[in-house]
């Protein structure tokens, strides 16, 4: 198993980093020794961008996904691409606004789960619109949440990481709140996206990508809140002002 150096989880803002290719899977996926680019996990996609290579040349790459496990990153070129070398050392860029708005969303969405603290039971970040689903029953006000979030948006709160060790998260149980889905286990630690100063407003386990400041979200608002269930509810998060 190859492991790779994921570097956007000590910082999402790096855009550009060298690595050198240490494998090519039977599908063509690339394996560096690290990377910048963050592979498909927890409802947030993977990034897309390209390689560059030594003479200037461009690998495109379409997709990044995790191989025979989390510690293994694949960047995977579109269809047409030159092949990558073994040993080759590349350039890597990523489609930065592309990423910045999932940064974004992605914060967004932890910040949903502070105004609405129920189980999740699914989510996914997109570039547009996002979307989780709460182990909810009762009905709630689109716009009174929207309200809701603008003020943690407003107020500018910091958003930093910290890690803890797999013991510290069991004597915690109350930070995952999701209902099905459990933090990856094995490697000793824990990574905790915390919002607000000493995590006063939010910390739960995360190995997404977020933005360091709410203020940076900008305009959102809750589009819709569809019944999906005796006692679940899809809430669906738009950038933009409030609808008038």
């Amino acid at each position: 198993m190859i492991e790779t150096n994921p570097l956007f989880l000590e910082d999402s803002y790096l855009s550009t980093a060298e690595g050198t290719v240490v494998a090519i899977n039977d599908r063509g996926g690339i394996l560096l020794d690290q990377t910048c680019f963050y592979a498909t996990s927890g409802g947030q996609p993977g990034d897309i961008g390209f390689l560059e290579r030594a003479d200037g040349s461009r690998i495109e790459i379409a997709a990044t996904v995790n191989g025979q496990s989390k510690a293994e990153i694949v960047h995977l070129p579109a269809n047409g691409q030159p092949l990558a070398l073994a040993g080759e050392k590349l350039v890597q860029h990523i489609n930065w606004d592309r990423r910045y708005k999932l940064m974004r969303m992605h914060t967004a969405c932890h910040l949903l789960t502070v105004v609405c603290p129920f189980p999740i039971t699914g989510a996914s970040v997109g570039e547009d619109e996002s979307r989780i689903d709460f182990d909810m029953s009762e009905a709630v006000d689109k716009n009174a949440i929207s309200e809701q979030l603008m003020a943690l948006v407003s107020a500018n709160h910091p958003i930093f990481t910290r890690w803890i060790d797999e013991a510290e998260l069991e004597a915690n149980p109350g930070l995952v709140k999701s209902k099905n889905v459990r933090p990856p286990r094995g490697t000793g630690r824990i990574r905790l996206v915390c919002i607000g100063d000493n995590a006063a407003i939010d910390s739960q386990p995360c190995g997404g990508t977020h933005v360091s400041e709410t203020k940076e979200v900008g305009a959102i608002h809750i589009g819709k809140i569809e019944k999906k269930g005796r006692e679940n509810r899809r809430f669906r998060i738009r950038f933009g002002d409030i609808p008038g």
